[in-house]
């Protein structure tokens, strides 16, 4: 017999994880995104819980020896659960591969009996997702068995479960002829320069209707961003063509909000959802980037989404000294990139029936 869910203590969390500042839209090193903006978020919201990941945590019913790692379920916990997607592009300079696992996965991925990080992992073609629908509902789907949810709920009044997801897509950036290029790049110096992401840039640029990926991207960007970037180019205040990178930033902020939406048909009322948006910024030789986009929650009948927005021409960029270097700072209709307005979409909550 479950308890009833008591929520309050992670409506408390809830409210101060969007007290947090976040900054979007600006190149920063993957570690400072990872940590500042992904990590240090999701511990503010499970905030006082028992983190449960590791299976051994769920070996209580075990009938061997091994049921002493079992975690003791009476105390108030969560358990975790990680996705992200990423162009499949080999072009990424350890980002997606090293730095991702080592900095977020390594805290919220499940980790297997023999010590390996278990991640809902998709590489759709231009990143972004497939579909959100089917992402929301593997990942739900995985999390978490019928015996352990009835264990769970039943140990705790506050005991809840956590869906973490990450979208990435990905931009090139390089410089030729003395200028900043976006949309291409070199996988080393020996190498000629590429499109990346080049399933968004050939989608823009050699659009073909039975191309399922072709058609993927446009419906991501959606018809008038899609005719926009295709025939438009955008710049910096300096003259950089940032075209790409605002496509890449669009299909990125799209897969949020699909899979924020589908999640609600997923999780029941202990089921909070943290997502997050990027580009990654691949440079030759040199550790990529990241452009930190947007971030959601779902929980308990409503979607907040805070993130840049859908439409092509809104976006304009500048150029700013960071980190000894120019860095690009994607800007939104003019907003204010450290406080970006807080979209609040209602749901039905799917009780568990437990």
């Amino acid at each position: 017999m479950s308890i009833p869910f008591d929520p309050s203590p992670a409506h408390k969390r809830l409210e101060k994880f969007w007290q947090l500042p976040a900054s979007f839209g600006m190149e920063r090193n993957a570690y400072h995104n990872y940590l500042n903006e992904i990590v240090s978020d999701r511990y503010a919201l499970i905030n006082g819980l028992q983190l449960l990941r590791d299976e051994l945590q769920f070996a209580a019913a075990s009938q061997s020896d091994i049921h002493v790692c079992g975690a003791d379920l009476s105390l108030p916990s969560v358990v975790t659960t990680l996705a992200y997607t990423n162009c499949g592009d080999r072009i990424h300079q350890g980002e997606a591969t090293k730095r991702y696992r080592d900095v977020v996965a390594s805290r919220f991925a499940t980790l297997s009996e023999i010590g390996e990080l278990k991640l809902e992992a998709f590489f759709p073609a231009g990143g972004g997702t497939d579909n959100g629908a089917t992402l929301a509902h593997v990942t739900v789907a995985h999390q978490i068995d019928d015996a352990l949810r009835h264990r769970l709920y039943a140990g705790n009044p506050q005991s809840m479960v956590l869906v973490a997801i990450d979208l990435k897509t990905h931009v090139g950036r390089l410089r030729e002829e003395g200028q900043r290029v976006y949309g291409k790049t070199r996988e080393s110096p020996w190498r000629e320069p590429r499109a990346a992401c080049g399933a968004i840039a050939d989608a823009l640029t050699h659009y073909h209707p039975h191309n399922l990926i072709h058609r993927r991207i446009r419906d991501d960007l959606g018809e008038k961003n899609f005719h926009y970037l295709s025939t438009q180019y955008i710049y910096t205040d300096e003259g950089v063509d940032i075209t790409m990178a605002v496509a890449a930033a669009i299909v990125a902020i799209r897969g949020i909000r699909n899979t924020s939406m589908a999640l609600t048909q997923e999780m029941d009322e202990r089921g909070l959802a943290h997502l997050t948006a990027s580009t990654t910024v691949n440079r030759p030789s040199r550790d990529d980037l990241v452009i930190y986009l947007a971030r959601a929650t779902v929980f308990q009948g409503k979607v907040h989404i805070q993130s840049l927005g859908f439409k092509a021409e809104l976006y304009s960029g500048r150029l700013v000294d960071y980190a000894g270097e120019r860095r690009l700072q994607l800007i939104y209709d003019g907003q204010d990139s450290h406080n970006l307005p807080i979209e609040e979409i209602s749901y039905q909550i799917q009780p568990s029936g437990l």
